[in-house]
C-alpha cells in the first residue's frame, strides 16, 4: 500500500506493506475453526472412530459391492454379503486372537519361572562385581499383574463385540448409501471436472494404500509368527498376530510388536535368544519393507516422512490406538478435502503432498 506523508505543501511518498484486514480476520477465524474441530474430535473420539473405521471399510468394499451390482445383484443382497464375509473375516481375526491369548495367560507361571531365573542370574552376576543390584529382586516383577494391568487398560470384551457391532451397522448403511453419494459429489463438482478428478484418484490411491498395506502386514505377521514358532519362542502366534496388527503404525509399530517377542525370547534362551529375534526382526523388515512392499503397489506411496509421524501423533491422541492405526488413511483423507479447496491448496503444496494429486492427475490424463 502507498501512503503518502504530507508536510506542508510537500508530499513524501512512503511505501507500506500493511496486511490485509480482511485476511487476517479469516486466518483468524480459520485458526479457531481447527481448534474447535480438533476438541470437538477429541470429546467425540468414540463415535468419530467408529465413522472413520466404517468410512475406510466402505471405501475398501465398495468395489467389490460394484462387481457384485455388475453380475445382477441387487443392492441390498450384495451389501448384505459382503458386510458378513467382512464380519466374519474380522470375527476370525478376533477369535484366533482371543484364544492365542488365552494359551499366553494359561502358561503365565511357566513364565514367571522362567523370568525368576534370569533375575537371579542378573542380580548374581552383579554381586560377583560387588555391585548392589538394589531392589532388583523375584518379586521385584509380577507377570500376573503386569497382564492383568494391560488388559484392564484395554477394551473389555463386551465394549469390544458392541464396538464392532456399531462398525458393521454404520458400514452396512453406508455401502448402500454409497452410490447415492457418488452421485451427489458428481453433482456438486460438475463445474469443476479438475476437482472431481483429484477425489476420484485419491480416493482410488487410499484404497490402494489400505490394501498393500494389509498384503504386507500379513507377509509380515506369517514370517515373523512362523520363524517364532520354528525358534520355539513361547507365543509365537501372538506374536504374530500383533506384527500384523501392529505394522499399520507407521515406523514405530513394528518395533512395538517386536519388543514383547524379544522379551520371551530371552526369558527362553538368555541374551542369544534375544538377539536371534532383534536380527530377525531386522531382516524381514529389510525383506518385507522394501521388496514385498514395492511388489504388491502398483507405485511407490512417496509421503514425506514427517508427516507420517505427525499423524500418528496427532490422531493417536485424538482417537487413541485406532487413530495410530488408521493415521495415514485418515491424514490421506484429509489431503482430499484440502485439495478440493481452492483456499486451502496451499496447506498440500506446504506439506510437500500436492505432487501426488499432480501425478495422480497426469496417469488420469494419460490413457496408457
Amino acid at each position: 500500500m502507498l501512503t503518502l506523508l504530507l508536510s506542508g505543501d510537500n508530499r513524501i511518498p512512503v511505501m507500506t506493506f500493511l496486511p490485509d484486514e480482511s485476511n487476517i480476520f479469516r486466518t483468524l477465524v480459520l485458526i479457531a475453526v481447527v481448534l474447535f474441530l480438533v476438541i470437538a474430535l477429541k470429546m467425540t473420539a468414540y463415535i468419530v472412530t467408529i465413522v472413520v473405521i466404517s468410512l475406510i471399510l466402505t471405501m475398501i468394499a465398495y468395489p467389490a459391492i460394484r462387481y457384485l451390482k455388475r453380475k445382477g445383484m441387487k443392492d441390498i443382497v450384495s451389501v448384505t454379503l459382503v458386510t458378513i464375509v467382512a464380519l466374519l473375516l474380522i470375527g476370525l481375526l478376533v477369535a484366533v486372537t482371543l484364544i492365542a491369548f488365552g494359551v499366553f495367560v494359561k502358561d503365565l507361571p511357566l513364565y514367571q519361572t522362567e523370568l525368576n531365573q534370569r533375575i537371579s542370574d542378573i542380580t548374581g552376576l552383579l554381586s560377583s562385581y560387588g555391585i548392589d543390584p538394589g531392589g532388583l529382586s523375584t518379586d521385584s516383577f509380577d507377570l500376573q499383574s503386569i497382564v492383568a494391568s494391560v488388559v484392564s487398560s484395554l477394551m473389555s470384551i463386551g465394549d469390544l463385540v458392541l464396538y464392532l457391532f456399531f462398525i458393521g451397522v454404520t458400514t452396512f448403511f453406508m455401502l448402500l448409501e454409497a452410490p447415492h453419494v457418488i452421485q451427489r459429489v458428481e453433482k456438486m463438482f460438475r463445474d469443476s471436472p479438475e476437482k472431481l478428478t483429484h477425489l476420484s484418484a485419491m480416493s482410488r490411491y487410499t484404497i490402494e494404500f489400505i490394501m498393500v498395506r494389509t498384503e504386507t502386514n500379513l507377509v509380515h505377521g506369517v514370517l515373523f509368527g512362523g520363524v517364532l514358532w520354528i525358534m520355539g519362542v513361547h507365543a509365537a502366534l501372538l506374536w504374530g498376530i500383533l506384527t500384523f496388527l501392529l505394522s499399520y503404525i507407521p515406523y514405530i509399530g513394528l518395533i512395538i510388536a517386536a519388543i514383547p517377542a524379544i522379551i520371551f525370547a530371552w526369558l527362553q534362551f538368555g541374551i542369544w535368544g534375544a538377539v536371534a529375534v532383534i536380527a530377525l526382526v531386522c531382516v524381514l523388515n529389510l525383506v518385507v519393507e522394501n521388496p514385498v512392499f514395492s511388489y504388491f503397489a502398483s507405485r511407490k506411496f512417496e509421503i514425506p516422512a514427517l508427516l507420517v509421524i505427525l499423524s500418528v501423533i496427532f490422531w493417536g491422541w485424538v482417537l487413541g490406538i485406532a487413530g495410530m492405526v488408521f493415521a495415514v488413511p485418515i491424514t490421506l483423507l484429509v489431503l482430499i478435502l484440502v485439495q478440493c479447496s481452492d483456499e486451502l491448496k496451499w496447506v498440500n503444496v506446504l506439506l510437500g503432498v500436492d505432487r501426488l494429486f499432480r501425478e495422480e492427475s497426469e496417469k488420469e490424463s494419460d490413457p496408457e
